[in-house]
């Protein structure tokens, strides 16, 4: 019997082979390592992986709506992606003879996608039959092992399958549809390709940071007042009233405390235990190490992901606050113990080992916890968050810790004040867990007794009022989190793209005015795309379809048919929006003043260049290239007033007209031959390294040469 183990990367299929035989056979196709294994009996294994997505969904057709749409390979939509290829051929070359096939991706909606559609698309629909799921949430000899064996029918996880290709499905209708119509409004009204962007998620997700920018925007701050009494040994008291908003009242209570000492009034002392923390779900986990070391959500979700690919840690994309016995929770405290900066830490835990658990569950996989398995030559960025999940996950085992406080009550003058202390009294669980522990005051109690007194200076101090702060990325996807957007898995890139399509920006999320008038706009014409009830209901659905209480097709002609309303209101309403989405987008990329009085904006070329032209096209043709890369800069050229450009590798910087940089030499067009590619005239050109032989077919073309090469080439012919 031949048997085909497909995994979702190639670094996962090594540890799977390498689980199951103490001697897998490496090879290779098409450069593509797959691995052997031939059983006692002469039955044969093939472990080989895909490389994440292997299909992604295509248009069938050409129509103004793209609603009828197939998977495809993914280097057909993406020619970056021409690598995959290697992979289908790969696994088309072993599925011919294969009698039984494994299906080893991730064990999520997603990871279940993955694999369904390479087995469907590239083994055949008929090798689903025959198909067999492993599940498992950490890549260590054992957990693989077990879930080999007990590796159940694929068809089991039809519903998973269904769901996962719903999400992509109403993620593509959406996304692609509302994007094209967007697009085509400003095309329609200014005849210029422009490139806006929309999405299930996405749109919503800066409808939210929108309605905070408008809060900022709208926020009038309002002076108030604190008063603080300095008393000895550092120690500040707050007055009792906090803000005072009446400076008259101020300057009353200033009075009444002049030239008076601090009487203590009372002593308020309070004991209070510090429960375990709960182990980490990839949310937790990304909130801490943007408290800790201010990465990104992406960044740890992207570290995670590599230590669980590794074998050093459990699968990151999950719900789950628990940790159930049979991981074999012992024998990871254990192999962590033979690490010395863990092993005194886990020598001081008291017997019977039992961890703290919160209430949230996943259906597929436990809460993030290290396996045991210790890393080696790991980055100090993956040693933070290895750092971090490992000491949450021993500090589980711990007791509780104990906090004393102190209130002091003051009296000034026949004015109220007070303040507090606190420190550790029984440091608990908070000793196995340095980055809590450092979260933690732990201060000096004063020596002070009722009745006594000691002097007091009082002071005023002049505040205003803040607006409500601004999200960051890891707030912003707890806020996602609350309000049912999104997956655990799909939030950070989500935000992600927010940057990229340069709608936001700042550690400090600020939404810019290209952003802000985009979700106007959409919020006047078609609401229901800004709406995150709308978003919320398809992510329910989504969930019944993999709780079977609803079908795939069901969700999907919904879907149909709230994006025709939507799609109807926006060609009603084509005109108005494509200018208001115009002005904003031109805004948003004027780099200058044009000599004819107009604006010089960034130009995207629907052929994927970018280039400087006149916003008063096409009265005015004014343009100036771009070359590949460039980015634009605030800074001016010194002799014509126009911004400079960096570009290339190692980073240039330029006029952003040629013509100046190259000392006001312009380009000949000189006819020096025939172009090789294409047959057009090629003629002399200046660019920004000089003058140069390019073709005069361009862009169609874009064959060009040095003037030295060109000549050599010209008299190596004549020879």
């Amino acid at each position: 019997m031949s048997e085909l183990i497909i995994c979702e990367k190639p670094k996962v299929a090594q540890k799977v082979a390498e689980a199951l035989s103490d001697s897998p056979i490496k090879n290779s196709y098409k450069r593509v390592p797959y691995y052997e294994i031939t059983k006692d009996n002469g039955d044969k294994i093939t472990v080989l992986s895909a490389v994440g997505h292997l299909f992604s969904l295509k248009a069938k057709s050409k129509e103004k709506r793209l609603y009828d749409v197939e998977w495809v390979p993914l280097y057909e939509t993406d020619k970056s992606k021409k690598y995959v290829k290697n992979y289908v051929d790969l696994i088309k070359k072993f599925s011919k003879d294969a009698d039984r096939f494994i299906h080893a991706c991730d064990y999520d909606t997603e990871g279940t996608l993955i694999g369904f559609n390479a087995l469907k698309y590239i083994c055949g629909e008929k090798s689903i039959e025959n198909s067999f799921r492993m599940k498992f949430s950490a890549l260590t000899k054992k957990d693989l092992i077990k879930a080999y064996s007990e590796a159940y029918p694929l068809t089991d996880d039809i519903s998973w399958v269904d769901s996962g290709e719903a999400r992509h499905i109403l993620d593509y209708l959406f996304g692609v549809n509302i994007s094209k119509a967007m697009t085509d409004s400003v095309s329609s009204v200014t005849n210029r390709y422009v490139q806006l962007s929309a999405g299930r998620v996405q749109t919503p997700t800066l409808a939210i940071l929108t309605e905070r920018e408008k809060e900022i925007k709208k926020f009038i701050p309002e002076p108030y007042w604190v008063i603080k009494a300095k008393l000895p040994k550092s120690i500040i008291a707050d007055h009792k009233k906090g803000k005072i908003f009446d400076k008259k009242e101020v300057d009353k209570i200033l009075a009444n405390c002049k030239g008076k000492d601090a009487k203590v009034t009372k002593i308020t002392n309070r004991k209070s235990k510090k429960p375990l923390p709960v182990p980490f779900e990839l949310g937790t986990l990304q909130s801490e190490a943007y408290a800790q070391f201010g990465f990104t959500p992406r960044k740890t979700q992207q570290i995670a992901q590599n230590l669980y690919v590794e074998g050093y840690t459990s699968y990151p994309r999950t719900s789950s606050q628990k940790l159930p016995a049979n991981l074999g929770l012992d024998n990871i405290l254990n192999e962590l113990a033979k690490d010395p900066k863990y092993k005194d830490k886990i020598k001081s835990l008291k017997e019977p080992l039992k961890p703290n658990e919160g209430k949230k569950t996943d259906e597929a996989h436990p809460a993030i916890h290290p396996t045991g398995t210790l890393p080696k030559d790991i980055t100090e960025d993956y040693q933070k968050i290895y750092d971090l999940i490992t000491y949450r996950f021993i500090s589980l085992f711990g007791e509780p810790a104990e906090i004393e406080s102190i209130k002091v009550d003051l009296d000034i003058g026949g004015e109220a004040f007070d303040f507090s202390r606190q420190r550790i009294s029984k440091e608990g669980w908070l000793s196995l867990d340095p980055y809590q522990y450092k979260k933690v005051k732990n201060e000096e109690f004063p020596d002070l007794k009722e009745g006594e007194s000691t002097t007091a200076k009082v002071l005023s101090e002049e505040k205003e009022t803040k607006p409500p702060a601004r999200y960051n990325q890891a707030s912003i996807i707890r806020e996602l989190e609350k309000r049912g957007l999104g997956t655990k898995s799909t939030r950070a890139n989500i935000v992600a793209i927010l940057y990229t399509r340069k709608y936001v920006e700042g550690q400090k999320i600020t939404v810019n005015q290209l952003g802000e008038r985009i979700i106007d706009t959409l919020e006047k014409y078609s609401e229901r795309i800004t709406s995150e009830q709308m978003t919320r209901e398809f992510e329910d659905d989504i969930s019944e379809i993999k709780d079977k209480k609803i079908s795939e097709s069901e969700v999907v002609d919904i879907a149909k048919k709230e994006l025709d309303g939507i799609l109807d209101s926006m060609d009603n309403n084509q005109e108005n929006i494509g200018k208001e989405l115009f002005s904003a987008y031109e805004q948003s990329k004027i780099v200058a003043e044009c000599e004819c009085g107009g604006n010089l904006i960034i130009i995207s070329s629907p052929r994927g260049g970018k280039f400087v032209g006149c916003s008063n096209y096409p009265d005015c043709k004014k343009t100036y290239s771009l070359p590949a890369g460039a980015s634009v800069l605030k800074t001016k050229c010194e002799k014509c007033g126009l911004p400079l450009i960096s570009f290339g590798k190692p980073r240039q910087r330029a006029c952003l007209d040629s013509k100046c940089a190259n000392g006001g030499k312009e380009s000949s067009n000189d006819v020096v031959g025939e172009c090789p590619d294409c047959g057009k005239d090629l003629i002399k050109r200046m660019g920004r390294f000089g003058e140069f032989i390019g073709c005069s077919g361009f862009p169609k073309c874009r064959f060009t040469s040095s003037i030295a090469d060109f000549e050599k080439a010209q008299k190596e012919e004549k020879t």
